[in-house]
Parts: structure tokens; sequence; C-alpha cells
């Protein structure tokens, strides 16, 4: 016989595990936000511009092909506007 009750119990433990891991995961990448925040503090402490460093942390996230390609982009609009 099918009891419901078990099913219900089974599958509200299943749920609680779910949402109880990505609680635990939201807290590490909260964590993690702070932690990277100290960084970028510590260098800008030591004079380094923090704004430029994170455009040379995307940068390095990238392949270098579609670095190079917007790169040349980026100059033929300079030079067409006069720019450089």
């Amino acid at each position: 016989m099918y009891d419901q009750t078990d099913t219900t119990r089974a599958t509200g433990a299943e749920l609680r595990q779910f949402i109880e891991r990505f609680e635990r995961l939201e807290m590490e990448k909260k964590d993690a936000a702070d932690q990277q925040k100290e960084v970028m503090s510590e260098a800008k402490g030591r004079g380094y511009d923090t704004k430029v460093m994170r455009k040379v942390i995307a940068l390095r996230k990238r392949e270098p092909d579609d670095i190079a390609e917007e790169e040349a982009i980026l100059d033929m609009y300079k030079s067409a506007l006069g720019m450089g």
C-alpha cells in the first residue's frame, strides 16, 4: 500500500537538504566577496589602481583572440574619431 505521509516526509527532507546546501553556498559567496573587497582595499592602500586591476582580472578570464579582436576594433573606432 502506498503511504503518502512517508513520501511527503522524504520529499520534505530532501527539499530541506537542497535549501540548506544553497544557503551555505550563499554564505560562502558572501564570505568570498568580503575577502575580495579586503584584497582590493589592501591593494588600493599600497597605491594600485583597483579599477584597472579589475579590468586586468576580467581580461585574464577571456581568450587572447577575443581580446585582440576587441582591441583592433577599439583602435579603429578611436582612429575614426581622431582620438589617436
